[in-house]
């Protein structure tokens, strides 16, 4: 994606003086190097990944990181790049491009249903210029390497299903060097386009009749191609773009208006914030954001005019960049796998000296000490990704289920190293790589999608604060200035989007009502003689903490924001308020964006504000916040009240973004044909828990609200019961002591913290195959979508074609009072059952 310049075959005195001297300074250095002790700091196991064609380069993983795409020659009738698709796990490669013309720099789209890249399909001579290429090959002579800047690339998107392209950006100019954004909604690109539409001045059309890449600047679109919009405007070539983890920077390099050196930078993905953060006066080119957006990659010929090495740089640009690999030769164009543990690059250390992709473990520790960043106090943006190194040897494990096994299961899934399994994360990733690679030592067969261990599925994993958030507060009738979101405000992310008029603001203490056990009235009510009908109502957050022991417990339940938001929404509000207070032990006075497992918005809207916003609104009543809560802290009602001459208007813009999650599923077939098209028998337990920061599932205290929720007992102990029973069966079946009357499958599913979403999934997916086996030819598309764990799904009646029972494991892990079954009404089966397998056991059963 990142194009080695022509000035490197030019020879120009001043870039060939700067490099001899470069060159001379780490003589030494170099000399005195072991390439493989100097690299095993931070590479080990290193391999060649790429081994047939002329050459292949630019590997890039896909989201859930199981693919790589990249370019190779390495088709007879086609001297120039086609793009390839790796699948990882089973080591099948599928060219995507149509196989003619030039083409270069791809990218997995995050649902890995497309890829983009850069070809020359469009152009009317693509086919002759490539006989051209051929017969000046067949004539015995040769080129030397370098870039060719075609002004028909354009970036092309490709469906891997329907098999069809579509030009995104129609325009004439090299357009290329293209990536999506991880949430799959923007391309960040390069292009030259400007040169072709008159808009260079007349010097600079001079400079780009000598150098094409001269004039190039960054560009981001839409996914679809629509909404363009040129991010830079400096002299010299701009490119190779590509987004940060958490899409909101860019790192580019810059070459200067000679293109003799470049260097790297970075900026926000709307143009602001530039940065440079490389000063090597080199050529810096290629540069890659590591997941945990800690540092950058990038190559760098600091060492030699045709010397490439890859460099580590901090994102901030302080500190020295460090040396990664040191090997002569080309190591260049790296990426990070998405979970940083992985490094793929382009390099020249073959054999025959022709560029193939490597691939090495990476060692993220090492990185961040040897930039110096492992003494920073602040944690870093994302976790090193697990490893999988840790996990319990299978060998050890027994046929029988066993106590000891249950344990090492339980303490591998709910260790720190899983950071507590939220689904789309890399915890997650790993649980469930865990879970297969059990089911696959027990040698039973993947049920999953495409004959896989896994079933991915995407929903919405989070939400974010969108463009188009405005709020206008008026106390007595002056206007309150340079209120800006996320700094004095947020919306919430159940909020009700749009624009909402001004209304006055009315007091609500902690905005709940706790029914009498009865439920003849409220035992406790925030709104008795309080009218919040079409007002804001202002509320504090979580509950009364100095009441008494059971009333703080009664307090609890009733203290969740959405349910504070649907109270007021009952009682006619405009909108809801929250607000911390001074008195509570918060680290963040606004209530984080985070995701809600309900996909629908609560209907009002919904924000929160700073403890000194609130203050300056509650002043007009002559009231204090911090009086107010530590009265209402007692757990006694007090009355609210409305607060005179303030109005609040705002416009609320909530983002959600896509992840994708996945559920492990397994089969233990039964000996016959006959007992395998029986339904078979699901037994299931859910991987995923809350993650590494309280979500709305969360019972934790606030001080507690940023760690680890490990999640042992829900439901590590779940998927602990699920394999020992998968152990246990395949022992008894291959002993031939279990003649199965039918298959048994296993299900380890995700998404079930935020909200049955990957069962759903599966149920769903079991509903189309049997309409598909009912209608052959049905043409309507069964294409992913985000899950809803509110769809309608197919009725149970469907399925039992399919299926037969399911059995679930959730928090079997305290069974010292008793064991809770529930269900048993679903079918008068279970009773009998249940009666006759516990009579020879004797547990404790609550039903």
């Amino acid at each position: 994606m990142l194009k080695l310049p022509l000035v490197l075959s030019l020879g120009a005195a001043g870039g060939l003086a700067l490099t001899l001297a470069l060159a001379a300074q780490d003589k030494a250095a170099d000399a005195s190097a072991d390439p493989a002790a100097e690299e095993a700091k931070l590479l080990q196991h290193t391999r060649q990944l790429t081994f047939e064609g002329k050459r292949a380069g630019e590997g890039y993983f896909s989201a859930d990181g199981t693919k790589l795409i990249f370019q190779s020659e390495r088709d007879e009738e086609n001297p120039f790049y086609q793009i390839y698709l790796l699948d990882l796990e089973t080591g099948d490669t599928e060219r995507v491009s149509p196989g003619f013309g030039k083409t270069t720099c791809a990218w997995v789209h995050p649902n890995g249903k497309k890829v983009l890249f850069a070809s020359t399909q469009d152009d009317a001579e693509a086919k002759q210029k490539q006989k051209e290429e051929i017969d000046f090959r067949n004539s015995g002579q040769a080129r030397k390497y370098s870039w060719d800047y075609d002004e028909t690339f354009e970036i092309v998107e490709y469906d891997l299903e329907s098999k069809t392209y579509t030009n995104l950006t129609k325009t004439l100019g090299y357009d290329a060097e293209g990536s999506y954004s991880p949430d799959g909604k923007h391309i960040a690109f390069a292009s030259n386009r400007q040169a072709y539409d008159g808009s260079l001045s007349e010097e600079d059309q001079k400079a780009f009749k000598l150098d094409q890449k001269f004039p190039m600047e960054l560009y981001l679109m839409d996914s679809d191609g629509s909404n363009v919009k040129r991010l830079t405007n400096a002299d010299g070539y701009d490119g190779g773009p590509f987004f940060s983890a958490d899409g909101k920077k860019i790192c580019w390099r810059r070459f200067d208006r000679k293109g003799l050196t470049a260097e790297i930078f970075s900026m926000n993905i709307d143009g602001t914030g530039e940065k440079q953060l490389t000063k090597l006066g080199a050529m810096s080119w290629a540069p890659y954001f590591h997941p945990s957006g800690e540092y950058l990659i990038f190559a760098t010929n600091k060492h030699g005019f045709d010397n490439f090495e890859l460099y580590l740089v901090d994102a901030d640009g302080k500190g020295e960049p460090q040396r990664v690999t040191f090997t002569p030769g080309f190591d260049g164009l790296p990426a990070f796998s998405p979970d940083g543990t992985k490094l793929s690059w382009t390099s020249n250390r073959t054999a025959a000296k022709q560029s193939q992709i490597f691939l090495a473990d990476w060692d993220h520790a090492a990185a961040l000490a040897l930039l110096g960043l492992d003494k920073k106090t602040n944690p870093a943006p994302e976790k090193a990704a697990p490893t999988g190194t840790n996990r319990p040897d299978f060998s050890q494990t027994e046929g029988d289920i066993t106590v000891e096994d249950m344990r090492a299961h339980v303490t591998y899934l709910a260790s720190d190293e899983l950071a507590g399994r939220l689904t789309g994360t890399p915890g997650e990733i790993e649980a469930t790589a865990y879970v297969a690679s059990v089911f696959e030592k027990l040698g039973l067969e993947p049920a999953g999608d495409d004959g896989s261990w896994f079933q991915p599925f995407e929903f919405t994993a989070g939400v974010n604060v969108g463009k188009d958030n405005l709020m206008e507060l008026s106390i007595g009738g002056q206007a309150v200035k340079d209120l800006t979101v996320d700094k004095d405000w947020r919306p919430i992310s159940f909020s009700k989007t749009g624009q909402i008029d001004a209304a006055d603001i009315v007091f609500g203490g902690y905005g709940m009502e706790i029914p009498k056990p009865d439920g003849d009235g409220d035992a406790y009510s925030s709104y008795f003689h309080l009218d919040v009908k079409g007002k804001w109502v202002m509320v504090l957050r979580y509950f009364p903490e100095d009441a008494p022991k059971e009333m703080r417990e009664e307090f609890q339940r009733f203290s969740r924001l959405r349910h504070k938001a649907m109270i007021a929404r009952r009682k006619f509000a405009s909108g809801i308020i929250f607000v911390a207070g001074p008195n509570s032990k918060v680290n963040e006075e606004l209530v984080p964006m985070q995701y809600d497992a309900s996909l629908a918005d609560s209907g009002i809207p919904a924000i929160s504000i700073t403890t000194e916003l609130a203050e300056k609104i509650l002043a007009a009543a002559g009231k204090n916040l911090k009086d107010l809560q530590t009265e209402l802290d007692t757990g006694e009602m007090a009355a609210g009240f409305p607060v005179p001459d303030v109005k609040l208007a705002t416009h609320i813009d909530v983002a959600q973004e896509s992840r994708t999650g996945r559920n492990v599923l397994a089969r233990l077939p039964a000996a016959t044909d006959e007992a395998r098209k029986r339904p078979a028998v699901i037994i299931g337990a859910h991987v995923d828990h809350l993650g590494d920061r309280a979500g709305p599932g969360s019972l934790a205290k606030e001080h507690e609200k940023n760690e680890v929720h490990h999640g042992a007992d829900d439901n590590a102990s779940g998927i602990a019961g699920l394999l020992e029973m998968a152990q246990y069966l395949a022992t008894q079946k291959e002993a031939g002591k279990l003649d199965l009357k039918r298959d048994v499958m296993f299900a380890a599913w995700s998404g079930e913290e935020l909200g049955l979403i990957g069962s759903s999934w599966f149920v769903k997916q079991a509903g189309h195959e049997k309409e598909a086996a009912a209608n052959p030819h049905a043409t309507e598309s069964t294409e992913a979508k985000p899950a809803n764990p509110h769809a309608q799904v197919v009725e149970s009646g469907g399925l039992s074609e399919h299926f037969s029972a399911y059995l679930n494991m959730d928090m079997i892990g305290r069974l010292d009072k008793a064991l809770l079954l529930q269900g048993i009404g679903s079918s008068d089966y279970w009773a009998g059952a249940i009666e006759r397998r516990n009579a020879p056991i004797g547990l404790p059963i609550t039903t």
